[in-house]
């Protein structure tokens, strides 16, 4: 299959995106990220808050061995990792829906932009000081009764909509 090993991964092109875990509890979803960002050779995972860090037997659980090649930081707050990217010139993006949020199907990434977004605590989403200090939001539209998924399949969506705008 032609896998590329560790090394190659840390070396190869990467897609221009961070994603920002905030307060994720989850060590699975945590680990599930991880896997995604593999798969589409995401830029980094930056971990905020309660996030756990690898090395972890749970995080490993789910990424198995992702943790290892996809990079990651922590930062204690969310709004120290936003005021980080926005000062390296990237275009910050809250996963959330809110007013004026842009619907994902219409959202178009441009070449030019480097871009992170911010996915929030299972249960209570991003907070909305995070919303502000973002550039914008996007939203995946929801049909059925509930008002929210979990966080890696909206991480596997998000991350699918930019690499197939950027690199498929």
């Amino acid at each position: 299959m032609q896998r590329l090993t560790i090394d190659e991964f840390r070396e190869a092109e990467k897609l221009p995106l961070v994603v920002v875990l905030d307060d994720v509890r989850s060590m699975y979803n945590i680990g599930s990220v991880f896997r995604t960002c593999d798969a589409f050779r995401v830029e980094a995972v930056y971990l905020c808050g309660i996030c756990q860090t690898p090395p972890s037997t749970e995080i490993h659980k789910t990424a198995l061995g992702a943790e290892d090649s996809v990079s990651w930081r922590y930062f204690n707050s969310v709004l120290e990792a936003v005021d980080e990217l926005k000062k390296e010139g990237y275009t910050v993006l809250s996963v959330e829906q809110v007013e004026h949020s842009t619907k994902l199907q219409t959202f178009v990434p441009q070449r030019a932009l480097k871009y992170a977004v911010v996915l929030g605590n299972e249960v209570k989403g991003v907070r909305q000081e995070v919303v502000d200090a973002s550039d914008g939001c996007l939203e995946i539209p929801q049909l059925g009764t509930k008002h929210s998924m979990n966080v890696s399949v909206t991480a596997g969506i998000i991350i699918y909509k930019f690499a197939e705008s950027l690199i498929l």
